[in-house]
C-alpha cells in the first residue's frame, strides 16, 4: 500500500521548507494527497498579568499570529504548486498544543511528517515533539532534520533492525518505501544470538521477507565494542550514502512522562538524515 495520506508539520521556522519538500515527494510519487498542519498556540501569561494586559496588546498578539499563519501557508501553497499537487493538499488551522493536535490529525493519515527539536531554537517555542508523538500518534512518524535539505528520500534506505517488536512494525509502516528503494541495507549492531537473539544470521528472516515484497535488499551486520551502536549506524548512513533510516522507537510514554529508549533518543538528537520511526 502506498503512502496516499500525508499529514505534514508546518510552523515558523526555516525548518519546513524543507519538510513540505520531502511531503510533497512522496505524495507526488505516490499520486497521494497532502494535509499542512499549522497550529496556533495560545500564549499563557499569568492571570494578573492576563487581566492588566491593555486591548492594544492583545490586538498586535492576535495580528502577528495571523502573519505568521499566512506566511507559512504561503509557503505551503508555493510547494504544493512546484510539485502538482494544488488539487490534492489541504491546508488546516488549529488552536492548541502542537502536538496534542499532530497527534489527533495524525491518525487520520498514512504518515505523518514532522521536524526535529532544534535544541538552540525549539526551547523558546511550542512545537512538535517527536520523542512524545511516537507513542500518542498511533501511526508512522518521518522526522526530519532541522539542519539540510534533502533531494531524495528513500532511494537508499537504512534499516536498523533487532528482532523486536518495534522494529518489525517499522519495517512494515515503511514497506512502501522500501519496496520502491533502489537500495535497502539491513544492519544488525551488535546482534544477539540464540533464542532470545536474531539467530545465527542477523537479519537474514526479515531480509527473506522484504525480497519477497520485491525489495533490493542486503543484510549485513556490525559487531564492535569500540564504538557506540548509535554511530555504528551512522557511520553506515554515509559510507553506503543512504538518504532515510527505517527504526523502531523504544521507550514508553505515559501522561507525558517518557522514558526513551537509548537508541531512540540519540537518534532524535544526532540524524543526518530523515528517519521513520514507528512504535
Amino acid at each position: 500500500m502506498a503512502f496516499k495520506d500525508l499529514l505534514v508539520v508546518v510552523d515558523d521556522s526555516a525548518a519546513s521548507a524543507a519538510r513540505i519538500d520531502i511531503a510533497a515527494q512522496l505524495a507526488a510519487r505516490n499520486d497521494g494527497h497532502v494535509t499542512g498542519l499549522y497550529a496556533v498556540t495560545p500564549v499563557v501569561l499569568p492571570g494578573y498579568i492576563e487581566s492588566e494586559l491593555p486591548e492594544e496588546v492583545r490586538d498586535n498578539q492576535r495580528r502577528y499570529a495571523q502573519e505568521q499563519a499566512a506566511k507559512a501557508e504561503a509557503l505551503f501553497d508555493a510547494a504544493m504548486r512546484r510539485h502538482g499537487l494544488t488539487d490534492r493538499s489541504e491546508w488546516r488551522l488549529v488552536h492548541g498544543n502542537p502536538t496534542d493536535a499532530t497527534a489527533l490529525h495524525g491518525r487520520y493519515a498514512d504518515l505523518v511528517v514532522v521536524g526535529q527539536v532544534d535544541p538552540r531554537r525549539d526551547r523558546d517555542h511550542p512545537v512538535v515533539l517527536p520523542q512524545d508523538l511516537v507513542f500518542e500518534c498511533g501511526r508512522p512518524l518521518l522526522v526530519v532534520p532541522y539542519v539540510g535539505r534533502f533531494a531524495t528520500v528513500g532511494e537508499r534506505v537504512l534499516v536498523g533492525w533487532n528482532g523486536s517488536r518495534e522494529a518489525a512494525r517499522a519495517v512494515a509502516d515503511a514497506l512502501p518505501l522500501l519496496a520502491a528503494a533502489k537500495r535497502v541495507v539491513l544492519l544488525a549492531v551488535n546482534p544477539r544470538s540464540g533464542a532470545a537473539g536474531i539467530g545465527d544470521e542477523p537479519g537474514a528472516d526479515i531480509a527473506r521477507n522484504l525480497s519477497r515484497h520485491g525489495c533490493r535488499v542486503e543484510a549485513t551486520r556490525v559487531s564492535t565494542d569500540q564504538v557506540d551502536p548509535g554511530d555504528t549506524l551512522l557511520n553506515t548512513v554515509s559510507d553506503e550514502s543512504c538518504d532515510l533510516v527505517v527504526m523502531g522507537a523504544y521507550g514508553r510514554s505515559r501522561l507525558r512522562e517518557q522514558v526513551l529508549g537509548g537508541m531512540t533518543r540519540f537518534m532524535l538528537e544526532h540524524m543526518t538524515v530523515p528517519v521513520l520511526m514507528s512504535h
